[in-house]
Parts: structure tokens; sequence; C-alpha cells
């Protein structure tokens, strides 16, 4: 991938990733990942059925799904990040007036048909052919 194509796809991605970290996803994916980490681990000496009663058993929390619990009552404590209907609105876009002047479409572009061009009435010299062997 060349270094134009990473330029056009970096502001869709930093506008996922901001969504991702926005919305709470992040702790999400990272559930997942403990859940899989944990069930790997448990299926290298239990049956399949048995590693995931063990995975998903809220008893036995891993150090990852402790640490995700404290962020996720942490991130609750804060509150919304919207206004609610009690508080003053905020306003967020401020639209002052701008002279708007278009650009004209049309362009000045010569008709390829009144261009001048240089017209042969001759034949085209042709050099003499060079002596072989000499």
């Amino acid at each position: 991938m060349n270094l134009l194509g990473v330029l056009r796809r970096l502001p869709a991605l930093s506008l996922l990733c901001a969504w991702l970290c926005a919305s709470g996803a992040m702790l999400d994916i990272a559930q997942v990942f403990a859940w899989t980490r944990m069930f790997a681990g448990y299926t290298t000496t239990k049956s399949i059925v048995a590693a995931a009663k063990e995975t998903f058993d809220p008893d036995k929390p891993c150090a990852i799904c402790r640490a995700l619990s404290k962020a996720r009552e942490a991130s609750s404590q804060h509150g919304p990040a919207v206004p609610t209907a009690a508080s003053e609105k905020i306003v967020l876009i401020l639209d002052g007036s701008t002279c708007f002047v278009p650009m004209s479409s049309e362009q000045n572009w010569p008709n390829p048909l009144q261009a001048p061009a240089v017209v042969r009435i001759g034949d085209v010299p042709v050099p003499p052919p060079k002596a072989v062997g000499a």
C-alpha cells in the first residue's frame, strides 16, 4: 500500500478509533480478548464445555476482567458527556456570514479545428543510403 492510500484512509480510521473510545467499545474488545485468553488456557487441561463454563464463571474472573470491571465502574461514575435537558445548551457551531463567490464552470480551451498547424506540401527529405563496409 502506498503513502497516498494510507493518507486517504487516515481520517476514516481516526474517526473509527475515536468512536470506539468514546462509546466504550474498547472495553468490550478488551473483554473479548480476556475471555479468549482464558478459554485458550482452560482448553489445555479441560474439555471445551468445561473450559467454556470456567471462562464465563463470574466467581472466577482473571486479572484483566477485574481491571475491566474497575474501568467500567470508573466510567459510569463520571456521568454522560452530553448535556442533560436541565443544563443549558452548548453551541458547537458558530455560523458566520461569509461572502460566497462561485467560480465559473466555463473554461477557455482553444478550438482544435481552429488551431494553426504546420502543413507540408512536399515530400519529407530522406538522407542518402550509407555505403556498406566503408
